[in-house]
């Protein structure tokens, strides 16, 4: 029988482990990945990790053109080719305990356990470790708002178990962030401003690009509230705004951070209009807990399952199998967006480029018509059909009559450059 390495213990409804394993580490953020359609992120840790890792947070949409190199050029090569690209690490904490950094990489811990609830789409993780010479105890979570899809939110808590700790939480909005498939060391990121009001917020915009494809603005900001109540020092550095709370703990007390932050992009809103749209947007759910806003996209989760869940009896494995499947793709696509499609990966990383690929019709309109309101299934149609125009040039650039709908793509133009597989495998259409 052939050995099956599993990663997580078998859950019809979670992905649950209790081992904390460096080794396979980016293989658990792949599979912990969360997403509301409008962006989405892997199963990253939210404090400083010096391990392996594969930092990334990728926003819908969201995409730069790179130019196509080949040694030599062949009829109807695309002038370049698109991919996602890692956006600003929003979901970041770091956490200092009597001034010693918190870093799984380098300290032990024990009671671990990460778990990505599909039934509601939170991913969460407990541990404890011994950190500045005291034990502690950590519990972080995070999910994604399907209410209010520029939201993410998050909460850390801390708690002295043996002593006496200086506990020091800094929230970061960093976009000091490389991607790992394609250009390894190129940012693909300048800074347009940085600021601590009304909110504190970063604000980024893509590199130029010589192929007329708009350059993407995004502002993240956020709001951060402690228990107890601290003030928070601002501080601002290249890329990076940051909040930094200190709090003096004895055993038996904790510290916890609830942290909101609003996503914009210049695909819905001007650059200009965006720090106060997104300030706008933190103003309106202020009198909304971070509890009230996770069981706000708990219930939208259960109106997504009571229409699609698949129940497999007496197979766990498989139960849990096809759950997880459909729980990556409604966390990639759910139709609200009629200018999206389904990239292959999903949020899950930047392999394939986060593009739209040539088979969504042939493979996941069937699954949509099947466990999703009809309307899902219109704007992925709606998608193609808004790109015909694209499709009868990219048949123009062979030679060919009529319309030639593209391998990959985010315009609706061609922008796959492996030839042989894009140009002569015209099996698309």
């Amino acid at each position: 029988m052939k050995h099956i390495k599993r990663l997580f213990e078998t859950d019809p409804w979670r992905l649950v482990t209790k081992k904390c394993t460096i080794e396979d580490k980016r293989l658990q953020e792949s599979l912990t990945s969360i997403g509301n359609g409008y962006m989405g992120m892997r199963g990253n840790f939210e404090e400083s990790y010096s391990g392996d890792t594969h930092q990334g947070i990728y926003l819908a949409g969201v995409w730069y053109p790179d130019k196509t190199k080949v040694g030599w050029w062949k009829n109807g090569y695309p002038d370049y080719f698109g991919k996602v690209i890692n956006a600003t690490n929003f979901i970041a904490v770091d956490i200092l305990v009597n001034g010693e950094l918190l870093d799984l990489a380098k300290q032990a811990s024990e009671n671990f356990k990460l778990a990505l609830d599909m039934r509601n789409g939170v991913l969460s993780r407990q541990f404890t470790a011994v950190v500045g010479g005291v034990e502690l105890s950590f519990s972080f979570e995070r999910f994604l708002s399907l209410t209010t899809k520029e939201l993410s939110a998050q909460k850390v808590e801390v708690t002295s178990l043996s002593g006496a700790a200086k506990v020091e939480l800094i929230s970061k909005l960093d976009g000091n962030v490389h991607n790992l498939d394609t250009n390894y060391d190129e940012k693909f990121w300048i800074t347009q401003a940085v600021g601590e009001a009304p909110i504190p917020y970063l604000t980024t915009q893509t590199i130029p690009n010589d192929f007329g494809i708009e350059q993407f603005t995004v502002t993240t900001a956020m709001e951060n509230k402690t228990f107890p109540q601290v003030k928070g020092e601002f501080i601002a550095g290249e890329s990076i705004v940051s909040e930094h709370f200190v709090f003096d703990l004895n055993a038996g007390e904790a510290a916890q951070l609830e942290k909101k932050v609003v996503v914009l992009t210049s695909r819905d809103i001007a650059e200009e209009a965006q720090l106060a749209k997104a300030d706008e947007i933190i103003s309106a759910l202020e009198k909304e807990s971070y509890v009230q806003l996770k069981e706000a996209t708990s219930q939208k989760w259960q109106e997504r399952w009571q229409i699609a869940d698949v129940v497999i009896s007496g197979d766990d494995a498989a139960q849990q199998g096809i759950r997880y499947n459909l729980f990556q793709l409604f966390s990639t696509y759910y139709g609200e967006d009629e200018r999206l499609n389904i990239g292959p990966k999903g949020f899950t990383g930047e392999k394939y480029g986060g593009a739209t690929y040539w088979d969504t019709e042939a493979y996941a309109v069937p699954l949509y018509l099947a466990l999703a309101d009809k309307s899902v299934t219109r704007n992925l149609l709606k998608y193609r059909y808004n790109q015909l125009p694209q499709a009868k040039h990219n048949a123009r650039q062979q030679g060919l009559l009529g319309a030639l709908y593209p391998m990959v793509t985010f315009t609706g133009v061609e922008c796959h450059n492996e030839w042989e597989i894009t140009f002569e495998e015209i099996h698309r259409n």
